[in-house]
């Protein structure tokens, strides 16, 4: 009998995590369509001014509310939303962002995933053909380019905000970025820790562009990814090629021995 998608999550001690900024008019519809698919499910409120937590204290014990008393940035909701995950005992988090554009119904795909390559670190990869402007589809490119060139590996969505995390590597990690570019931090730590990173196909919902809620300020968090790619560009050569070197090299050695 094939194993529903809330038994692997629990089987595999993962939950779900969301952040979430402004983003009330999406999010009873976002959380009960995960709740209808997994059980364990963190919310980060970023101090949002909208009607975000009367909607989050209705669910009662249904969810794991956590509330920011001032906005500090997607990045740092990411990461209290991770430490309650490892604290509740949790070796996975999904995360999934709060505007309806990621499907619950691809959590089952990150769950036969991981069942299939543990500790690895999932990321959903959109399909983003005729569906993101010139603007935000240059970046993701760009984005992309630059992960090739401090990890060695190609991905083709470093954007995407639909990921599988695992905990054990990421846990003592010391984040130095806060907003949008704490993903990319991560995702690039993880591949120089030697985390393995997979990509799997996911769908997509992007609304009509009179009824989108972002909190991505262009010019602002372009800045600073293009800041953070620049650092990470001279500590790949003196960090992250050789920590990358020696992990390869240990699971070598662990599979002859």
């Amino acid at each position: 009998m094939e194993k529903s998608t809330a038994r692997i999550f629990k089987e595999m001690k993962i939950c779900v995590v969301i952040p979430t900024y402004n983003n009330a008019k999406f999010l009873r519809a976002v959380l009960d369509s995960v709740l209808s698919e997994v059980e364990d499910l963190i919310v980060v409120n970023d101090s949002s001014p909208d009607e975000t937590d009367e909607i989050l204290l209705s669910y009662n014990q249904r969810i794991t509310y956590l509330k920011h008393s001032k906005n500090l940035g997607k990045g740092k909701a990411l990461i209290t939303g991770f430490k309650e995950a490892q604290r509740l005992g949790f070796d996975y988090a999904v995360t999934m962002d709060s505007d309806s554009q990621h499907k619950a119904s691809d959590l089952r795909s990150f769950a036969l995933e991981i069942s299939s390559h543990p500790g690895s670190l999932i990321v959903g990869e959109r399909d983003l053909e005729g569906k993101l402007s010139q603007a935000s589809g240059f970046a993701n490119k760009f984005s992309n380019f630059w992960f090739r060139v401090h990890t060695l590996k190609k991905l083709k969505d470093t954007q995407t905000g639909y990921r599988l995390y695992p905990m054990k590597p990421i846990a003592d990690f010391k984040i130095f970025s806060s907003k949008y570019e704490t993903e990319l931090e991560m995702l690039v730590r993880a591949a120089w820790r030697g985390v393995e990173i997979r990509g799997i196909k996911i769908d997509v919902y992007y609304p009509p562009s009179g009824e989108r809620v972002s909190s991505f300020r262009p010019g602002r968090d372009f800045m600073r990814i293009s800041v953070l790619n620049t650092v990470f560009t001279f500590v790949a050569f003196l960090y992250g090629y050789p920590s990358m070197l020696i992990h390869f090299l240990i699971r070598k050695f662990k599979k002859q021995c």
